[in-house]
């Protein structure tokens, strides 16, 4: 769609701002009057016109047809025809009527803007488009809610929802998010305002913040701590005694039933305590002891550690086996699957996606469950709210579940801070792991953990710090350093260095890192759409779902490529749009992964998004060498020392302090 200057807002005048916000805050104190809570409205999905959602054509003859009409209304309101499909996908076989009945559902197609959705609303209905027009009003709550769930965020404060509508022109924000809560497009929350602590002698009650949620998000956060609740509530220790004799046959058929209905006829008998001591003392180092007897006592444990720590979770997929459980390990990344069966000699690790969506691992019970006894996620802090609520649901009563990460990394690419609310909220038990990461690298990671930048002895040049004037400089700089320095000097070959940077544009992102280095080590056309054989590339189907690889070919079929784990994969035409180079990669790109060789390239118009979290990540993604390239100056120890992270608001602790009182 054809960005224009002028938008629906050149209308009247918003309201004063403070006016505004006296509306807001009146709206706020009726949510907390009512109650919080919502239910879909009319059109089922929040965002969406009414009757989004509907069943897609029953016929490739009516598909044709609906692709045909949705094309030609989007033409009518100045939107290029080629939305037509994602159009479709999203309001099913009237997408065409919907859209004309309602022109801003336009908003709800992936990358289209406001100012887009109001240059196709006065397409279709000319002088009618008005800044205040209702449907706008509802088609931009949603919106503003899903970029703010971009930055990682799975609710957020009604006032900054109502700032972020005043920006875009809308004239009663207080009016709009009332509609939008009545009727169900977002839910609303009321609870306690984070960092309140109560005087001795305060009688009122606490102070509150209402949240809005899309409803997809809330119902995540609710549904993966009722998971929680329900592994914690239905766990039975096993005991050292023998299983009782049935009294009788009949009670012994009752018993063998009841285990077959719930899918775990073949489920063998949980160790006691005598037995899971014996494998803790048998576990190789003092921590993987404390965290074999944790997970003999609870079923859920959150586990906190860096690179060494991830031998500890790899102990206790050991002992869990040896105990006869049905133990598994799940990883983020190819890459650390591979890593972590290395250090078990187990088969019993997969990728976790492979394994929620049963390409790998145990299969699934009768009912549906994983079947499993006890099952161990590493990278735990990659997790979104959804694919969070997905594992939690996945697993059977009374599984036992090790969520296993380290909290100073970057925070999963999708909304919500899962791992960390889990730990914040301390209603289970969590093990530190006092195995250190050893060397230079591990020294200088984590004193950068706990905000301390310091110089460390590189005897062996495994950390080199340079110094560039810009970013012009610093691409130059790291790109020798890949396909010269670094081989020659450490005999790591380029295919095992890696170039890793905060953002995709700018004068050192990943576009023109990945450019030189092209041009450096493999030179060509790029007669496949951009691609030569022989470049490295970087595939992402899905937000936070990386690939990494190098073309092979390309043909009629599509873009050959084979992956770093080994396997092939054929991209069609329309999938390869969305293949990047992979010289070099974003620090969420880079997570889940670890390189022989590293650069760290600091570009000086990055300064001003650097954390605490992001130099961890990408510092720690080196084994044995990391070379920083940096023209940011003070902001690199200025972000170490005093921007650990950049902040979500989330509901999900919240959630958890409540079921606490509950329980």
């Amino acid at each position: 769609m054809t960005p224009t200057q002028e938008t629906a807002a050149d209308g009247p005048q918003a309201p004063a701002p403070a006016r505004n916000a006296d509306a807001v805050a009146a709206l706020a104190e009726a949510i907390r009057t009512v109650g919080s809570g919502g239910s879909a409205g009319p059109g089922g999905k929040p965002g969406t016109a009414e009757g989004a959602g509907a069943a897609a054509p029953a016929t490739d003859a009516q598909r044709e047809q609906a692709l045909r009409d949705t094309a030609e209304v989007l033409a009518a309101g100045g939107a290029p025809a080629e939305f037509a499909t994602a159009a479709v996908a999203l309001l099913g076989d009237g997408a065409a009527a919907a859209l004309r009945e309602d022109p801003w559902a336009v908003l709800g197609l992936p990358g289209v803007r406001p100012d887009q959705a109001d240059g196709f609303a006065r397409g279709l209905l000319g002088a009618e488009a008005g800044p205040g027009d209702p449907r706008r009003a509802q088609a931009l709550v949603p919106w503003v809610l899903e970029q703010a769930a971009l930055q990682g965020h799975s609710a957020m404060e009604i006032g900054e929802v109502a700032t972020g509508l005043e920006k875009l022109g809308l004239p009663d924000a207080a009016a709009a998010l009332q509609e939008v809560v009545v009727d169900g497009r977002v839910m609303a929350f009321q609870e306690e305002l984070p960092g309140h602590r109560p005087s001795d002698d305060e009688e009122d009650e606490p102070p509150m913040r209402t949240l809005l949620a899309l409803e997809r998000l809330a119902l995540a956060e609710e549904s993966l701590a009722d998971g929680l609740v329900r592994v914690m509530s239905t766990f039975v220790p096993g005991t050292d005694d023998a299983p009782a004799e049935a009294d009788d046959a009949d009670s012994a058929d009752e018993e063998t039933e009841a285990g077959e209905e719930a899918g775990d006829g073949d489920v063998p008998v949980q160790p006691g305590p005598a037995a899971w001591e014996a494998a803790a003392v048998a576990a190789p180092s003092s921590s993987a002891t404390a965290l074999v007897r944790a997970v003999a006592e609870s079923a859920v444990v959150l586990h906190t550690g860096g690179e060494a720590a991830r031998a500890e979770a790899a102990a206790v997929l050991t002992a869990a086996r040896g105990l006869g459980l049905r133990a598994w390990a799940a990883t983020w990344t190819a890459e650390g699957r591979d890593a972590l069966r290395g250090s078990t000699d187990s088969a019993e690790v997969a990728v976790l996606a492979e394994l929620l969506a049963g390409a790998a691992g145990p299969g699934r019970a009768p009912d549906g469950s994983l079947a499993l006894d006890l099952l161990i996620v590493l990278d735990a802090p990659l997790l979104d709210v959804e694919l969070a609520a997905t594992l939690l649901e996945s697993l059977a009563d009374g599984t036992r579940l090790v969520l296993s990460g380290d909290p100073g990394q970057l925070w999963s690419a999708g909304p919500g801070r899962f791992f960390a609310d889990l730990l914040a909220a301390k209603a289970y038990p969590a093990v530190a792991s006092r195995t250190p990461d050893f060397g230079p690298i591990g020294e200088l990671v984590s004193a950068i953990g706990i905000g301390e930048l310091q110089p460390v002895e590189a005897p062996d040049k495994e950390v080199v710090i340079l110094t560039a004037k810009d970013g012009g400089e610093a691409v130059h700089r790291a790109v020798q350093l890949l396909t010269d320095s670094i081989p020659r000097a450490l005999g790591i070959p380029a295919e095992q260095v890696v170039l890793l940077t905060p953002g995709h544009g700018g004068t050192g992102g990943t576009r023109a890192l990945n450019a030189a280095a092209k041009a450096r080590l493999n030179p060509g056309p790029g007669r496949f759409g951009g691609f030569d054989p022989g470049d490295r590339v970087v595939h992402s189907p899905a937000p936070g779902v990386v690939r990494l690889g190098r073309v092979l070919d390309g043909d009629a079929a599509g873009l050959h490529l084979e992956l770093t784990d080994g396997s092939r994969l054929t991209l069609s035409p329309a999938q390869a749009a969305g293949l990047r180079h992979g010289w070099a990669l974003t620090g969420h790109q880079a997570v889940g992964r670890r390189w022989p060789g590293v650069v760290a390239v600091l570009p000086e118009d990055a300064a001003a998004g650097l954390t605490r979290q992001w130099v961890y990540t990408a510092f720690g993604r080196a084994e044995r060498h990391l070379s920083v390239v940096h023209a940011a100056g003070q902001a690199l120890p200025q972000a170490v020392a005093e921007r650990p992270a950049r902040p979500r608001t989330t509901r999900l602790r919240a959630i958890l302090a409540e079921q606490a009182e509950q329980y």
